[in-house]
């Protein structure tokens, strides 16, 4: 009843907000059996793994995955397949290999550009100032299709600089609409988790990463999932 009583939090916080929202569940740690107890509750919302190795072990055909933590290069190989979105495009070596493996499937690979607000030297992410360039870099990738931008915020709290980079990255999301390229839709912006998602609901995302809020603390050792 947990995880049912938390869904039903998030559901109303989400509907205040009187738009379409797309609910990831950010299920890192988790085991099989919590994972299919959530999409009982919850089949429209959308797994999302950190890790390659997590997704791997716990790849399901029937539920949608995203990829939603920092993509190796020669970890490309192994998700391909299995994902719908990676939200993590955030550099040319990385483009590449989407390319190159996207093709190999004859598929074409919808991408979020990661954008690090805060210049954290510990996230992945382009930096704000260079993310249009960055973007407009990605049209000769014919196999990557760019859906969107992601942010992982920096851990302010209720803050007034929180809200400051929240108002700039919908600014970002809203100039990169304006671009003119055969490989962009961009009609997500990915931002807010169990710490700050109704305040990134207040400032235009319509697509969330949720782990804590709905699974409660982790406490499952990731050598137990096997």
């Amino acid at each position: 009843m947990i995880l049912y009583d938390n869904l039903a939090k998030v559901r109303n916080a989400v509907k205040s907000c009187g738009r379409d929202v797309v609910l990831i569940a950010a299920c890192k740690t988790q085991t099989k059996a919590t994972v299919d107890e959530l999409m009982s509750y919850a089949p429209d919302f959308i797994l999302g793994e950190n890790r390659v190795q997590e997704l791997t072990a716990k790849f399901d055909g029937r539920y949608k995955w995203h990829f939603i933590g920092q993509l190796q290069t020669n970890k490309v190989k192994y998700i391909i397949d299995k994902v719908e979105l990676i939200h993590s495009l955030d550099r040319e070596e990385l483009a590449v290999e989407i390319e190159k493996q996207a093709a190999k499937r004859n598929k074409i690979q919808s991408c979020l550009v990661e954008i690090n607000m805060g210049n954290e030297l510990s996230k992945g992410g382009v930096s704000p100032d260079s993310v249009i360039e960055f973007i407009r870099s990605m049209e000769k990738f014919s196999h990557i299709r760019i859906k969107g931008v992601m942010a992982v915020m920096p851990n302010l709290g209720d803050t007034p600089e929180l809200h400051a980079l929240y108002e700039r990255l919908y600014m970002l999301f809203e100039s990169a609409k304006e671009l003119k390229q055969s490989n962009l839709e961009m009609k997500y912006l990915s931002a807010g988790m169990s710490g700050d998602y109704e305040i990134a609901l207040r400032h235009g995302a319509n697509m969330l990463r949720l782990g804590r809020c709905i699974f409660g603390e982790r406490t499952v050792n990731t050598a137990q999932m096997q």
